[in-house]
């Protein structure tokens, strides 16, 4: 249940149904909105309906804020009190029956507390990560995997079909270099000179592979043609690449739907498709020997020139296809073969101007690109080790890898800290932050909240005071700032799991729970359930009961643990 949902849509039926009584003969009306005011001493939920229907009604804001509410009936609603306030808003304030209901429904929902159909008979898929077999994943891909990950539950949870997809890129150039790094470490074993090419992959990665073929199956292709031994090669090392980045990213709590390869849309003639319905239509001509997308045709007559979009090559010289037009094949599959509503690509930063051109692409295609697919741009991360940025791996003297990120800090910490901030943000990961055992540290605070709650019931328990299976106490009695504030934080949780699947942001969850964590805090310091009043003790005990559970709710939406002892 969302009782604030609830009471959002008991507000608009409450004031149309006072409009009509107080303005009969006005007609239909605009539409107003609902919001939480910033003041909290203002109420809980206010209407901007009076200042909306001003010039309609001819009358000043206040006045017909005043016939509003004259004319507004209360009861069986959610509220206690109606009044205007400032230039004609009418706030509201929550009854006991709402504290009740949330109350009820978190205790009684409990896993499932915050689950809504907001998003029912959606179809989404969010890819990400996707990161280049070639090599290992960096820094990068670890709060993209985080952010899309906890982007994808949150959808799920909002009541969407979700597919977590990782896009392979097991065709093209760098596929291509890539071999021909692996033939150059493979023959110069063998004492060949074989220099590695200067924009292929000098990594000791490369090396590592070629010596694992070689282990297995030494000088097999030693004499091949070198077509057939980049081939045999890549065979080996990719796979073994993909399963290396499948069990990282496992042991990072993402597991994937799909493993989609590139290669499967030359072999089933995905990328010709495109490009003969884009043929069709005239969006392609021949320059110099290749085949192009006529992008610029989407921007504006007046554009400045160097302001307009730049023409595609879909197809090279050498007759291979661009990487522009496999990912063109690669959403005409996710839209037109596989049926999806939405597709959320969550990419980094400096993929932010491929995005006009692939939406455009989509339009053309007849795929309304321009609606259904969204793109979450990840800006960078710095990793920060004693004030200091840290830039190389104390292990191997590279470039920090997700792997050597975990041997660093926690999969919770990463997870959580990762999703601190809106994915549009730049960040700064504090590694000593992160491993800290103190309120300070975000996810130990948090984490530690869930703990103590679980040591509080347990001693609870222990002195006989614990809540019947199905039982509810009132929550009349819970009226402190510290019992209300933790009700109304209760009474958020489904719509702020909302609000990030609208938002395609999933930082609003981390802020949620650590606010939550702090009230709870607040709360323990405040008030002591055993020895305070006897008639709220099990009121209480309830309360920090369901204050537990969405805790726990929300940490494993993250795919962070809530442990019970710290």
């Amino acid at each position: 249940m969302n009782a604030i949902s609830k009471a959002e849509s008991q507000a608009v039926r409450l004031i149309k149904a006072a409009a009509l009584s107080a303005f009969p003969e006005a007609g239909e009306l605009p539409e107003f909105s609902v919001e939480k005011p910033a003041n909290p001493a203002f109420g809980d939920l206010s209407v901007n309906a009076a200042m909306v229907w001003a010039r309609t009604l001819h009358a000043s804001p206040r006045d017909i804020a005043a016939k509003l509410i004259e004319k507004s009936d209360l009861s069986d609603t959610y509220f206690d009190t109606i009044s205007v306030a400032g230039a004609g808003f009418i706030n509201f304030t929550y009854s006991s029956a709402f504290f009740r209901d949330v109350l009820a429904a978190a205790l009684s929902e409990g896993r499932d507390y915050g689950r809504t159909d907001a998003l029912k008979g959606q179809k989404i898929m969010v890819e990400f990560v996707s990161a280049n077999p070639t090599g290992p994943m960096h820094i990068g891909n670890a709060r993209g995997g985080a952010a899309g990950d906890v982007l994808a539950e949150i959808l799920s949870r909002c009541g969407a079909d979700v597919t977590r997809e990782f896009y392979v890129n097991d065709s093209g150039n760098q596929i291509e270099r890539f071999g021909l790094s692996l033939e150059a470490r493979y023959l110069q074993h063998f004492g060949l000179d074989a220099p590695v090419p200067e924009d292929g992959y000098h990594g000791e990665d490369i090396k590592q592979r070629a010596e694992e073929y070689i282990s297995l199956r030494g000088d097999d292709v030693l004499e091949a043609e070198p077509q057939q031994r980049r081939d045999a090669l890549v065979a080996y090392a990719l796979e073994k690449n993909i399963d290396q980045i499948r069990e990282t990213l496992h042991g990072y709590r993402i597991d994937y739907d799909v493993w989609f390869r590139e290669s499967s849309l030359y072999r089933d003639k995905i990328t010709d498709k495109v490009i003969s319905i884009l043929t069709e239509k005239g969006l392609t001509y021949e320059k110099d020997g290749a085949l192009w997308y006529a992008a610029s045709r989407h921007s504006p007559e007046d554009c400045p020139e160097d302001k307009r979009l730049k023409d595609e090559v879909l197809i090279r010289t050498n007759g291979n296809c661009t990487y522009f037009a496999a990912d063109a094949a690669y959403h005409y599959n996710k839209f037109a073969l596989r049926g999806f509503d939405k597709v959320i690509n969550v990419w980094g930063a400096d993929h932010h101007g491929h995005i006009a051109r692939l939406k455009y692409i989509l339009d053309d295609l007849g795929l309304n690109g321009s609606e259904r697919l969204e793109i979450v741009l990840i800006q960078l991360v710095r990793l920060m080790q004693d004030g200091q940025p840290v830039k190389m791996s104390k292990r191997t003297g590279k470039a920090i890898s997700l792997s050597d990120l975990l041997e660093e800090t926690s999969v919770d910490a990463a997870r959580f800290f990762f999703n601190m901030k809106t994915p549009a943000t730049g960040m700064d990961f504090d590694l000593d932050l992160a491993i800290e055992q103190s309120a300070q540290n975000p996810i130990f605070y948090v984490q530690y909240a869930h703990a103590r709650i679980c040591s509080l019931l347990a001693t609870l328990n222990g002195d006989g005071y614990a809540l019947k299976e199905g039982e509810v106490p009132s929550a009349d009695g819970l009226t402190s700032p510290e019992e209300r504030a933790l009700l109304m934080l209760l009474a958020e949780f489904p719509s702020t799991l909302i609000d990030g699947a609208e938002s395609r942001d999933p930082s609003g969850l981390t802020h949620y729970a650590t606010l939550l964590a702090s009230a709870f805090h607040s709360f323990y310091n405040a008030h002591r359930i055993r020895s305070g009043e006897k008639e709220l003790i099990l009121p209480r005990l309830a309360l920090v009961t369901a204050v537990r559970q969405v805790l726990a709710n929300a940490l494993d939406i993250l795919k962070v643990d809530a442990p019970e002892k710290m």
